[in-house]
């Protein structure tokens, strides 16, 4: 069973949203992130975009970053906020962006660069399993 975390969790002066529409006065396409990490203290707004895209689509940080520009603008604007976007990009078959560790350090909390290769993977292999079944 896959782990499902909470669509808002609050510890201190951190909010994070997981999968959670930002509504804003102006109408933004790309309004959803897979995470938001808003932290009160600091100012600060990290928008992390997840991705586990096939080999020869790993090093598109920049389209990631593109898609979300017009939502921190809003963000910036409404909650006062210093934002980043974060693409969190790792191939099907365990592939890492160059940036990738960098932008981890960023962000609070343990992070294990191996266990994230190892999820991609293993749903690469589940995604896989599934196809060849229903062929047999």
């Amino acid at each position: 069973m896959a782990h499902m975390p909470k669509p808002v969790y609050e510890a201190g002066d951190v909010t994070v949203l997981w999968n959670q529409a930002v509504h804003t006065d102006r109408e933004v396409t790309a309004n959803r992130p897979d995470i938001i990490i808003k932290n009160k203290k600091e100012k600060t707004c990290t928008l992390i975009d997840v991705a586990i895209p096939a080999k020869r689509n790993v090093q598109k940080e920049a389209e990631r970053k593109l898609k979300y520009k017009s939502l921190c603008i809003e963000i910036q604007r409404i909650w006062n906020l210093k934002f980043t976007i974060m693409p969190v990009i790792i191939g099907a078959i365990g592939i890492l962006t160059k940036s990738l560790r960098e932008n981890l350090e960023t962000v609070p909390g343990k992070h294990s660069i191996d266990s994230l290769q190892k999820t991609a993977i293993l749903g690469t292999s589940h995604i896989i399993r599934k196809v060849l079944q229903c062929e047999a």
